[in-house]
């Protein structure tokens, strides 16, 4: 089996200490591991993918309740950053809006100018970009669809099947994650859902299997079997049409 980690947080407290361990580890099962790094531990996430080529690739972005926080001069140096390392990362994100966190009109209308931002810098960059939508998935759809943005994936998708199917509609993908054994939607996304549009993803450390332990990226496996199960499909044909799925998205070969 291939199997990649579309989305984790390895340079994130919970597994930077252990990040090099993990990845050993996961080099044995795995194909490919996509990080995320936020404006704080940017640089370290690009030198840390530098040690593991060909299997560590990047992601920048700028989480919503992040947005919240920094002026305007820290969200442009930190663009000019991304621009500068264009070479070095596969994407951006995850970008996007949360209103479980953010609930003040001014902080909203805030985090939305600079999603929009991102998504043309994303534009600019020809990089596709990883959505975080928490209780915000209709209007990210409807603000990706209106500034033309190609390529998209809805990282950690939680929203309803029928959602779903319009954002698979538009061409753009769902990532799936180690909560699907837990999550009624996430059911019925893997089950209606063409694997075209799917993609497998941990969000370690975050969404543990085992709650006393961080996520690991190498817990795909689980989401693999889960998805294998519930379309009565066989895992190794899962696994290579998620394959093909990060080769077109992030030219992973």
């Amino acid at each position: 089996m291939k199997m990649i980690d579309a989305h984790c947080h390895m340079t994130y407290k919970g597994l930077n200490r252990i990040k090099d361990k993990v990845v050993e580890e996961a080099r044995k099962e795995m194909k490919a591991i996509i990080t995320c790094g936020l404006p704080e531990d940017a640089e370290r996430t690009l030198d840390f993918a530098e040690k593991y080529p060909d299997f560590v690739y990047v992601s920048l972005g700028i989480h919503p309740t992040d947005v919240t926080k920094i002026n305007e001069k820290q969200i442009e140096d930190y663009k000019s950053l991304i621009r500068k390392n264009k070479s070095r990362i596969i994407a951006l994100g995850e970008i996007g809006l949360d209103y479980h966190w953010i609930r003040d009109s001014n902080e909203i209308k805030k985090s939305k100018e600079v999603f929009i931002d991102f998504l043309n810098l994303a534009k600019e960059l020809k990089l596709p970009v990883f959505l975080h939508t928490r209780k915000a998935e209709e209007d990210v759809l409807k603000i990706v669809v209106d500034n033309d943005v190609k390529s998209a994936i809805f990282h950690c998708y939680t929203g309803n099947v029928t959602l779903a199917r319009k954002i698979a509609e538009e061409g753009y993908f769902i990532s799936i994650t180690t909560n699907l054994p837990n999550s009624k939607n996430a059911k019925k996304v893997v089950k209606s859902l063409p694997l075209e549009c799917l993609l497998t993803e941990t969000d370690a450390p975050f969404l543990s299997p085992y709650p006393s332990k961080p996520n690991l990226p190498q817990n795909v496996k689980l989401i693999l079997e889960e998805m294998s199960k519930i379309r009565q499909q066989n895992i190794e044909e899962i696994d290579e049409a998620i394959d093909k799925n990060c080769e077109r998205l992030f030219s992973i070969s």
